[in-house]
């Protein structure tokens, strides 16, 4: 049985009208307008939109997993390149060598068994990392 099917059958089971009238006004009008407008049942857009809502879930789990294997070093560097900064940038933040930086790059996406950093940057699209550029100092070189 698809889990499709599976989640249909069960908010049939559930007396879909009746679960319907207690979900926000807003929420149930969205889902009759877009049932309308694709012309099917209700049931049918709030069941794919629950399995969307599980799968995005399920993503982010095993983001969140894959995350905790990283060092704190390795965390820092996987922030720093999803915010797009160069390895001589996130160098200088970090104060370490651009090799350093090359061979933490290696080690996180040997981790997360990727190939490159645009692929890292896909895996964490949904995350906000602007605050590790607030909790980094940039080292001043006139020091």
């Amino acid at each position: 049985m698809r889990l499709q099917d599976a989640v249909q059958r069960w908010l049939r089971a559930l007396a879909y009208r009746s679960w319907r009238r207690s979900l926000d006004a807003e929420l149930a009008e969205a889902m009759r307008v877009i049932a309308d407008q694709e012309q099917r049942a209700e049931e049918d857009v709030a069941a794919d939109m629950l399995l969307v809502a599980l799968d995005r879930r399920r993503s982010a789990e095993v983001s969140l997993e894959r995350w905790s294997r990283l060092s704190l070093r390795e965390q820092e560097v996987t922030a720093l390149v999803c915010l797009k900064l160069s390895n001589q940038e996130i160098a200088e933040r970090l104060v370490v060598s651009v090799e350093t930086v090359r061979t933490h790059m290696r080690s996180v996406l040997q981790k997360l068994d990727l190939h490159s950093k645009a692929e890292l940057r896909l895996m964490y699209v949904d995350w906000d990392f602007s605050r590790w550029l607030e909790d980094l100092p940039v080292e001043d070189s006139n020091e």
